[in-house]
């Protein structure tokens, strides 16, 4: 976990309730989910076997150990987890330094919460040494926090990366936006006890209490994020 928090004068800028901003990172920032699909079909292909498409629904938006272990389980492949976690990692590395796109808005959105210093935070089910590599594309300066999937107890669905966010920006989780891709993702936000806005990647996600569908990142700006705290209590 890597930190740089900003002042305490910033967590509720302009006198708005919203804290923080809390961001995942494949789906969501950059346009990667596709990419994890892909490396695990060329690892498995590999190793003899063929991915059926059907399982990318399950596989999405999980942590490695859980989308690896079922994948391992589903084909019978004779690896272990560690030695497949090392080889879609590699894969994945290879694969995002040839094209890294982000998604539509992202940029846009980065810029703005940092042109309004609002602590954001890059929560992730990645590793960390993906994230260090993504974090160059994606800039760091905008993220006083980063939290990675393997530095967590327990990693996505539950709620272990975004408590972990919350307190190391020094904020209360219910006045934390948080923007997810999939429904691993929203679940782990949600069960934190934070506000939700979900721009679903792979899988439809429905609207609920304390928690937004929109189609795309461009739908999102500051002013969207402030009016979630006094729209959904």
């Amino acid at each position: 976990m890597t930190s740089t928090v900003p002042a305490l004068g910033t967590r509720t800028a302009e006198g708005s309730a919203l804290q923080a901003v809390l961001l995942d990172m494949d789906g969501t920032l950059v346009d990667t989910e596709g990419f994890w699909w892909d490396v695990e079909t060329e690892v498995f292909a590999s190793l003899g076997h063929t991915l059926d498409d059907s399982w990318r629904h399950v596989v999405v938006g999980g942590p490695m150990t859980r989308s690896a272990g079922f994948l391992i389980e589903a084909t019978g492949a004779d690896i272990t987890l560690a030695e497949l976690s090392v080889l879609l990692n590699d894969g994945f590395e290879q694969r995002i330094g040839r094209d890294l796109p982000l998604m539509p808005g992202a940029a846009r959105l980065l810029a703005e919460l940092s042109a309004h210093e609002i602590p954001t935070a890059l929560v992730s089910a990645s590793h960390r040494r993906i994230i260090d590599r993504v974090l160059k594309s994606l800039g760091p300066q905008h993220f006083a926090l980063t939290v990675a999937g393997d530095e967590v107890p327990r990693t996505k669905p539950h709620p272990d990366p975004y408590l972990a966010a919350a307190a190391g920006l020094g904020v209360d989780p219910a006045r934390c936006a948080v923007v997810e891709d999939t429904a691993t993702g929203v679940a782990a936000a949600e069960s934190a006890g934070c506000h939700v806005v979900a721009v679903p990647s792979v899988a439809p996600i429905t609207p609920a209490v304390r928690r937004t569908v929109v189609t795309s990142l461009e739908e999102v700006d500051l002013t969207f994020l402030r009016g979630l705290m006094t729209h959904m209590r």
